[in-house]
Order: C-alpha cells, then structure tokens, then sequence
C-alpha cells in the first residue's frame, strides 16, 4: 500500500462501515507510509544510539589527545558546530547510516559544550539550563526517533543533575513523582497526543521511550543504597504517587477487559494495594509494576520487557537490602508469592467467566 488509490480503497472501506462522513490527513498518511524510516525496527534504532554512543566516546578520546578539551573557546565552538551538524545532517538525510553519524555528533557537540563551559566557569545550573536549551532542537526541526529519544534524555537528566548537584536530594521524590505521572498521561492519551499533528505523532514514540529511560534513572538513584546521602524519610512520596497511578491504570483495566461489578473492582483495588504497601520505602518495586501495566495497556513490548527486568532487579535489591534474618526475609518473599498467586486465579477465573459470556 504504497500509493494513493490503495489508500481510497482503504478510507472507502472505512466509511462504509461507520455509516458517517469520517475526515482522514490523506497526504499525511501516505507520506508516512512511504517513508522507509518507518519500517526501521526499535532493535535497530537501540543499536543506532548505542553505535553513535560508542563512535562518540571514541572520538572524544581522539580529541583529548589533541588537547582541544584545554581550550574553553575550542571546546565550545566544535560543540556547537556538531551539535548544530547532528541536527542538520539529520534533517536533510533519511537513512540508518547517517542516524548513527548525526547521533554521534550530537552526542559529541554536548560533551565539548559541557567541558567548553565547565572551563569557563559557569556553574552547573547554568550548564544544565543550556543543556535542556539547546537539546529542545531537534525536538522543534527534526522530529527523528533517535534523536529525540536523546534529546529528551538529556533533558531530563540535566534536571537530575541539577538536583544532585545542589545536594536538593528530596526534590528526586518530586522528580520521579512527575515523571510517573506524565509515563501515565503520555500512554493513556496516545490517541489524542498523535492526532494533534505531525509532529506529536513523530514524537510520541520516542518521548515514550525517554520518559520509562528517565524514570528508571531517577529510581535507580533513589532505590541503591549508599550512593548519594538521600534520607528516606520522604521516600514514601514518591511511592504514593506511583501507587496511585498504578491504581489509576487498574481502573482502565478494569474497563478493557469488561468488569462492571463493584465488588471486584473494590476487591482488586484493595488487593493491589495490600501488594505494594510493603513496598512504600523502595518506589522501584512500585515504579517498576507502573511500567509493566502501561506498556501492556498500549502493548508496547519493549517497554513490557524493560519493565519485567527492572522488577526482577529491584525485587532483588529489595530482599537483599531488607534488615531482616534470612528467615524473616522467606516468610515476607512466602507470603507475596502466595498474595501474587491469589490475584492471578482471581483475574483469571474473572476473565474466563468474560470469556464465556
């Protein structure tokens, strides 16, 4: 279906079952479809960012030998002219080889920029204000996958910075509290997100991506003990906001797979609340679930598979970092298998009587 008079039949073929005039973007549509970029699958743009990272450290490593990183004003112009290269070579060409070489200039432009300014004095406020600056770019003029899916990482991880780096440890919990909530927002409203545009609908998916990315930074930060002097006295805030999230994605759920009596939906509800409330110090567990439902709500399969490991590596972290005697730590895992398994057959017997219906 690569031309015009195949869509009409397509759009002929909706109308007619609707029974009412329906509006399409016809030229939107087929230039989408046309565009070979589009057939690319995410293992292959993964590797373009991990290639670009890899070709990027290496020639940084070129560069230091050159001692250009001695010089603030050098460092700072080639910064500029790669990162303003990155964007340009990926604006003008559509190919997976110039991908991986605009990500790589890019990739390249922040380092010197970071290390030109470091030289020049400016704090990492500063720095890090530049960053979300300049990394919005690529977002406004060039609307590619991996791209944006970086430059919405380093976005998001310049705001990190700022907050380690000014020993501000509790705004994590708000951090990591909005990015649970804009995960939730950004899945759940895919249908109005991408018709509000082109560019919504080229940036959806990588945004998608950044947001679960930048999550997991931040609850990795919050979760490993000993890393930073984080108090967990407020750890509880960012877990509360994930769990209502989470309790907010299980009422979507509930109207997927067609459960109208109340008496289960309260059951459920209370059940996965008694789930996670052991949790309510270590958010990961918690974020981790909020991955795993939002992807399977969109059947995102990478961000389904993402979430799984990172459940398994925090319900590990979590057992391992538990005060307790080996005893006391089977009887807590004993017991929310056992929780687990009852919320299992009480959702399958659920959705099988569905089924039958």
């Amino acid at each position: 279906m690569k031309n015009k008079e195949d869509l009409d039949v397509v759009f002929d073929y909706f109308q007619n079952i609707e029974n009412e005039e329906l509006e399409f973007d016809n030229e939107a549509i087929l230039d989408l479809i046309q565009k070979p970029r589009n057939n690319q699958s995410l293992t292959i743009k993964v590797l373009s960012v991990f290639g670009g990272f890899l070709a990027s450290l290496a020639f940084v490593g070129f560069l230091s030998i050159t001692s250009i990183f001695e010089s603030d004003l050098g460092s700072l112009i080639f910064g500029i002219i790669c990162i303003g290269a990155g964007i340009f070579i990926n604006k003008e060409y559509d190919q997976i080889m110039v991908d991986t070489i605009s990500v790589s200039a890019f990739i390249i432009g922040f380092i010197l920029l970071g290390f030109g300014l470091n030289l020049m004095d400016f704090s990492t406020n500063t720095i890090c204000l530049i960053f979300i600056i300049i990394a919005s770019t690529p977002l406004f003029f060039t609307q590619n996958y991996v791209l944006s899916f970086i430059a919405v990482f380093i976005i998001n991880g310049s705001i990190l910075s700022s907050i380690i780096s000014n020993k501000s440890y509790e705004f994590l919990h708000i951090y990591i509290s909005i990015l649970a909530l804009s995960i939730s927002f950004w899945f759940l409203n895919e249908a109005k997100i991408i018709s509000k545009g082109k560019i919504f609908l080229r940036l959806y998916n990588p945004v998608k991506s950044a947001l679960i990315f930048s999550f997991l930074s931040g609850l990795l930060i919050l979760g490993k003990k000993n890393l930073m002097p984080i108090s967990n006295n407020y750890t509880w805030l960012s877990s509360i906001f994930i769990i209502l999230s989470i309790k907010y994605l299980i009422s979507k759920l509930f109207e997927i797979i067609n459960i109208i009596e109340s008496n289960y939906k309260s059951s459920i509800l209370v059940l996965s609340v008694v789930l996670l409330l052991p949790t309510i110090f270590a958010p990961g567990i918690s974020g981790a679930v909020l991955i795993i439902l939002v992807s399977f709500l969109v059947n995102f399969r990478p961000g389904l598979t993402v979430g799984i490991i990172s459940l398994l590596y925090f319900l590990g972290q979590y057992y391992y970092d538990l005060n307790f005697t080996l005893l006391t730590k089977s009887i807590i895992l004993f017991s929310s298998g056992i929780l687990f398994i009852c919320l299992y057959i009480f959702t399958h017997k659920k959705l099988k009587s569905n089924e039958q219906i």
